[in-house]
């Protein structure tokens, strides 16, 4: 049966408006799973970071308890060890308890109850001990069969399994969570592959049959009227092209089904192509009253394209989104390499790689290094210097030069204090520490960016044992400081190699 230009400026438009919803269902559904997983993420970290500091806390109370029992068992002072050993990290432990419980809501009645059965115990503990070195070993051991200290450990233990029972839970839970999400965003995406695939087919296959009829009718008036030959060619040359980009469209699609992403993004560029040659084409045919083709015309020259710009926002977003997370996840897992740093030449190679940029400006940066040398990674260190000084030329202010400082000092704790300072914008006080969040920036948006970069700054510090802060006022400058251990193999629990 003839294909009607009414009706297949109808069916077109319709296969379009199929192809656009399910590419905004793609693109909505994909962007809403990794906020799931982002949230699921962040529950199953909090919950692992609340039964490690139980776990410790618990092997530390038994640390001591096992050092109290050998002392009073033998007399012996090496069999204090253990006592001595945990007996000061204990209350460190406890605050640390304490932090990691915050966001869940029974804490502020379990803490307490943790705190007294903890100090309970030490106190019992540390009164046997001194009972005994006073000679009173009769006294020490009446009060340890008095069950004071066993019934403050017993309470104290049940407590602590009930928090790590709680906290394997929700281990447990979010990594359910994320599986489920992961497979709910495999099958939205194949789901919705196969859904364009086949508004793509029936759109060639209703384009080469419109064609082929095109080309019938150019025969029949080039018979009709030799004196249109000339106009029929170049309606036949104008076919051939759009019948070629639809062609070459279906090619590309299908041959991007392969990866869900640039899968979206190939289907979109290709239906833009397309809505441009529809739009031509609506341009061009003659003014009718027909309502359907009035519609079909506002829809293919206005109503599409902006759609299509919008489709494009959004999966830019979400290549965007997936990336960090994954850039995020690959440098958690990356295995650290402790080495010896020389950190004057360190911070002169960082400064030397953006002086030209610098210098542009008609600003200087100057280093002042008090600590010469340092253990840690040298790739993490890299990239956290090398994004703030980047950051600092970024967004410095438009009228005057920059200028950069790099300190290094010692501070308490056995650490190190980088200090990046600069005269540009600065940062608002509410934004000082949204600025770390994943996705989030401040201020105007007047350079490109995902929001990405401060908050991979304070994954790698953190990753190193240390941490990122800063100091910053609006349209004066901003100060970050990275807070490092000296040696890197001194803290515990880092995956080095």
């Amino acid at each position: 049966m003839p294909i009607s230009t009414n009706a297949f400026v109808r069916s077109t438009a319709l296969m379009l408006l199929i192809g656009f919803l399910a590419l905004m269902a793609i693109v909505g559904t994909s962007i809403w799973l990794v906020e799931q997983n982002q949230g699921w993420f962040e529950q199953t970290t909090q919950a692992r970071l609340a039964r490690a500091a139980t776990v410790n806390l618990r092997t530390a109370m038994q640390d001591a308890e096992t050092g109290q029992r050998g002392f009073l068992l033998t007399g012996e002072d090496r069999y204090l060890a253990p006592y001595d050993g945990n007996i000061g990290r204990i209350p460190e432990m406890l605050d640390r308890v304490d932090d990691v419980l915050q966001p869940y809501p029974d804490s502020e009645a379990t803490v307490p109850m943790i705190r007294n059965a903890v100090s309970a115990k030490l106190a019992e503990m540390q009164q046997t001990i001194d009972l005994y070195r006073a000679g009173n070993r009769d006294g020490a051991l009446a009060l340890v069969l008095s069950d004071t200290g066993k019934e403050a450990m017993d309470q104290a233990r049940s407590y602590f399994e009930r928090i790590i029972e709680d906290a394997d839970r929700l281990i447990v839970e979010g990594v359910e969570n994320q599986r489920g999400a992961s497979t709910a965003l495999r099958w939205v995406t194949i789901i919705g592959a196969f859904v364009i695939f086949a508004v793509v087919g029936g759109s060639a296959w209703t384009v080469l049959i419109y064609t082929r009829e095109l080309a019938a009718a150019r025969q029949e008036v080039e018979a009709a009227n030799a004196g249109l030959e000339e106009r029929v060619r170049e309606r036949t040359s104008d076919l051939g092209r759009a019948n070629e980009e639809i062609q070459r469209f279906a090619y590309i699609v299908t041959h991007d089904l392969r990866a869900p992403l640039v899968n979206i993004m190939g289907f979109t560029s290709e239906l833009e192509t397309s809505v441009g040659t529809l739009s031509s084409y609506m341009a061009k045919a003659p003014e009718t009253s027909d309502p359907y083709f009035v519609e079909a015309k506002l829809a293919a020259t206005e109503d599409l394209p902006e759609a299509i710009t919008f489709i494009r926002a959004a999966t830019r977003k979400m290549d965007g989104l997936i990336n960090a997370i994954l850039k995020i996840s690959r440098e958690g897992r990356r295995q650290l390499k402790p080495e010896q740093i020389n950190l004057r030449e360190f911070i002169d190679a960082a400064a030397n790689a953006v002086h030209h940029q610098v210098a542009e400006t008609g600003g200087a940066i100057v280093a002042d290094v008090v600590v010469p040398r340092l253990v840690s990674d040298r790739l993490s260190l890299e990239q956290v210097l090398g994004n703030l000084l980047d950051n600092a030329i970024k967004y410095r202010h438009p009228e005057r030069p920059i200028q950069i400082a790099i300190r290094a000092h010692n501070s308490p704790g056995n650490r190190i204090d980088i200090e990046v300072e600069d005269n540009g914008r600065g940062i608002a006080a509410t934004d000082h520490e949204r600025v770390f969040e994943l996705f989030r920036r401040s201020g105007v948006q007047s350079q490109p960016g995902e929001g990405i970069g401060l908050a991979h700054v304070r994954t790698m510090a953190r990753s190193l044992g240390g941490d990122v802060t800063l100091r910053s006022e609006l349209g004066v400058g901003t100060t970050f400081i990275i807070s490092l251990p000296r040696d890197l193999r001194s803290v515990p629990g880092r995956q080095t190699a």
